[in-house]
């Protein structure tokens, strides 16, 4: 779909973009192969990808911001116009003739299509709206048998914390019910122990940096303030439906820890210092404790690692002995295949399989027979040239996310046979492809299910000749 006419807020306006262009067509100028130079890229206003040819650094030479001060300027002007016009991200192509005579087409937004990472072309495609990855809407399982550890001894809790930090203001009764409301669950007695002693804000260790790090040390984590605490839930842990589809929840019968992207039960209180929360569990898995203490780590979307059984014995540093919780015995919920996993659809098929990924094969294309009829398998993604007959994918009647390279996307459409179980889908591309192709794939995807198209603004002009 073109728009030749649409209105013209300042990121629509060539004169944005000439910095950019001037600066890729200079760079390109070498390598250009036809009459015109064909430029692709994507700017957004937390970053932006260019096809640009750096200097290489003098060998022991750090790169030095300078390095790239005329490409951050150049972007800093398209950037500024998002930001204006309220748009996080936009791809582009442009082709730029010898006498300077440019087209340039931006592609999207689109509610329905998030954006590609580092490349121009779209990432994956929401085709139900308000659709969340299987993963994210799973919930804990009920443990009715589980319980307090032993360790859990409000009373020493308080007390080794009213001695290490003596002179910390502590949350009144009602400042921990108002925090009970806010987040819609009962505090366990622990926690609130916890803030009795310390309601940890800021501005009550008045500026004093030792006073904080002293507190850090008291409790074994930098702890949030009592106003901060959130539910861990799975909304909270974001991920990017390409990639939240490739994950499973799994719990084993011996684990402490349920392996959900995030649980009602989840109080998230504190953070490592890195990057990872501390949550009080409240949903444990069969072998837990119910108030145990979980870091959720901040490079991983599911499941959380157990570090003490109570928040007693994370204050008194006594880690927990716990080790279950891995399956040895079962074969995995995702399957690999691909040169260097797994070698054969036949090795991955069982009835637990959730997540199939065929990648790079350098032998025969691969039959989906082993997998039809499985269950619960609900994603697959497929490198270009893997499928013996991509018409296959139609007897895989609980896909919810497909993954496929243009080839065999273009198969199904012109089959009439896109599965219409799916949820989200993306097109693989690898390589230098161009853009356009892409998008009116996509866009023949969205149409199906009457989603927003990417919509192309074509903006022309003369940049003059190269000097």
């Amino acid at each position: 779909m073109t728009d030749q006419h649409s209105p013209s807020p300042s990121v629509h306006d060539l004169a944005t973009w000439e910095p950019v262009l001037r600066l890729l067509r200079n760079n390109g100028a070498e390598e250009q192969a036809g009459p015109s130079l064909r430029v692709a890229g994507r700017i957004g206003r937390g970053g932006w990808s260019l096809p640009l040819r750096r200097r290489l650094d003098t060998p022991g030479r750090a790169a030095q911001a300078e390095d790239m001060r005329d490409e951050a300027e150049a972007v800093e002007r398209v950037r500024h116009a998002l930001a204006d016009a309220g748009v996080d991200d936009v791809s582009f192509t442009a082709e730029i003739a010898p006498t300077g005579k440019t087209t340039l087409r931006l592609l999207g937004p689109s509610p329905a299509v998030e954006p590609g990472i580092g490349t121009p072309h779209p990432g994956a495609l929401l085709l139900v709206e308000g659709a969340i990855p299987h993963p994210w809407r799973c919930l804990p399982e009920p443990a009715p048998a589980a319980e307090p550890a032993p360790s859990a001894d409000v009373a020493l809790l308080e007390r080794t914390l009213r001695e290490r930090l003596p002179d910390a203001i502590g949350a009144t009764e009602a400042e921990i019910a108002t925090a009970e409301a806010r987040l819609g669950v009962t505090l366990p007695e622990e926690l609130k122990a916890l803030y009795r002693v310390t309601r940890s804000r800021w501005q009550d260790w008045g500026e004093d940096h030792e006073a904080a790090e002293r507190a850090c040390r008291a409790v074994g984590c930098e702890l949030f303030a009592l106003d901060d605490l959130y539910i861990a839930d799975a909304p909270s842990r974001h991920c990017r439906w390409e990639f939240a589809a490739h994950e499973a929840v799994v719990t084993p019968p011996d684990a402490a820890v349920q392996g959900l992207v995030g649980s009602p039960g989840w109080i998230a209180f504190g953070d490592n210092g890195g990057g990872d929360r501390l949550a009080v569990d409240l949903t444990p898995g069969p072998r837990g404790h119910v108030g145990q203490i979980i870091m959720l780590s901040h490079e991983e979307t599911t499941g959380a690692e157990l570090l003490a059984d109570s928040l007693t014995d994370l204050v008194l540093d006594r880690p927990s002995g716990h080790r279950g919780g891995r399956r040895h015995d079962q074969p995995p919920a995702v399957a690999h295949v691909n040169i260097r996993s797994l070698k054969s659809v036949e090795a991955a098929a069982h009835p637990g399989l959730e997540v199939l990924s065929l990648g790079v094969w350098d032998d025969a294309p691969f039959s989906l027979a082993p997998v039809v009829g499985l269950p619960r398998l609900r994603t697959l993604t497929a490198y270009p040239g893997t499928l013996a007959d991509p018409l296959e994918i139609t007897k895989l009647t609980g896909l919810e996310f497909l993954e496929l390279g243009p080839q065999e996307w273009r198969v199904l459409l012109d089959a009439g046979a896109v599965p219409r179980s799916l949820l989200a889908a993306a097109v693989t591309v690898h390589g230098d492809h161009d853009p356009l192709p892409i998008v009116a794939l996509a866009n023949e995807l969205l149409a199906l299910w009457d989603r927003p198209q990417i919509i192309q603004t074509v903006l022309e002009g003369d940049l003059g000749p190269l000097s």
